[in-house]
């Protein structure tokens, strides 16, 4: 396919107030090497998402940015994505900085602790839809748009608005990213995110999307699974989860997104411990409680965290796997969320057994 885009040839979209794509191209127009830095263990919505903005600089600007990340992807649905629509990566650590002139970091923002950017080092673009931090009003070029669901939603109206072609592969990863994103929109999506999921949809390769979206699963992702029913406390219809030591961080959202369907639960607060970190994710179908607000003062003083209404996560390094330390930060925490959800009078039931 070599036109997938229905342009307006409009670079000045609705977005942050003084940001202006076609201003940022020219902008950018005259500098050198272009880095794209995406957060540690990317999901769907930013490799998606760097794919489609190294599309539209080589389209418009006749040149090819590096990817970059740090982590592993374990989680099998994001590894088979990146595979099979060969989107480049390469590793933060063997990033040199200096080589490059244009720094743009999407799906993440400085100083949110999930991605791998030296602190202080320079961010001339920021494209996110998670809430705008302090360092990001910072950066040269900002585009942040709380309102939208998933950040290949934005790209992909960059691609539109410069009425840039793009092939099969990107436009699979930039549905099934804000597919993945805004759970087939049912989870924050906006009306920007649901007239692209249903543009894009026509176009992609059914093929890939099913191989994708229907991976075969380790024996890990079972184990975890077992441990995640094993390990669950109900308080109400809130459910903690405490997963001990996990081989991969993506694990923890990975149980948070499959348990918050258990009925009768309606908030899932998921932790395991990974390396020398404990990993938070939580998941709400409450729309009167922001996951995000309540996920940060949950670390806070501790750790980093973000999110949104519905979806956050968080990180606290202090834990070692081989000590008690990791157990008393869970239990603390598990103390904080049951005073954030008003359930200090539940007594806590189990998931399964009578333990």
């Amino acid at each position: 396919m070599t036109g997938a885009s229905v342009g307006n040839g409009q670079g000045c979209l609705p977005a942050r107030p003084g940001f202006c794509l076609d201003s940022l191209l020219l902008w950018a127009r005259g500098k050198g090497g272009i880095l794209i830095v995406i957060h540690d263990h990317p999901d769907p919505d930013s490799l998606a998402s760097a794919m489609a903005l190294r599309h539209l600089f080589t389209m418009k600007l006749a040149r090819v940015a590096d990817i970059a990340f740090s982590g592993l992807i374990h989680r099998r649905e994001n590894s088979v994505m990146a595979k099979e629509l060969q989107i480049p990566l390469i590793p933060m650590a063997s990033v040199r900085l200096r080589d490059y002139s244009m720094v743009c970091m999407l799906d993440t923002q400085p100083g949110t602790g999930n991605n791998s950017l030296p602190p202080g080092a320079r961010v001339d673009l920021v494209i996110d839809h998670h809430p705008v931090r302090d360092a990001t009003k910072g950066c040269r070029w900002v585009d942040v748009r709380e309102d939208y669901g998933a950040t290949a939603t934005i790209l992909y109206e960059y691609l539109v608005s410069q009425d840039i072609p793009f092939g099969t592969k990107l436009a699979t990863a930039l549905f099934y990213a804000i597919k993945s994103e805004t759970q087939d929109l049912g989870r924050e999506a906006g009306k920007h995110d649901r007239e692209a999921y249903l543009r894009l949809f026509p176009l992609t390769n059914k093929r890939l999307l099913f191989e994708i979206t229907h991976p075969k699963l380790p024996l890990e992702h079972f184990r975890v699974v077992f441990n995640a029913v094993r390990n669950g406390r109900i308080y109400g219809n809130a459910l903690v989860i405490t997963l001990g030591v996990i081989a991969f961080p993506e694990a923890v959202a990975e149980v948070a997104d499959y348990l918050v369907r258990l009925e009768g639960i309606g908030t899932v607060l998921c932790m395991g411990v990974c390396e020398d970190a404990v990993i938070l994710s939580m998941r709400t179908e409450n729309h009167d409680l922001n996951a995000g607000e309540v996920m940060i003062r949950l670390v806070a003083g501790e750790g980093s965290a973000g999110g949104h209404g519905m979806s956050a996560g968080g990180r606290i390094v202090s834990a070692s796997s081989d000590s008690e330390a990791a157990g008393k930060v869970q239990e603390r925490l598990t103390q904080r969320f049951i005073a954030e959800m008003g359930l200090q009078e539940q007594e806590p039931r189990c998931l399964v057994g009578t333990g």
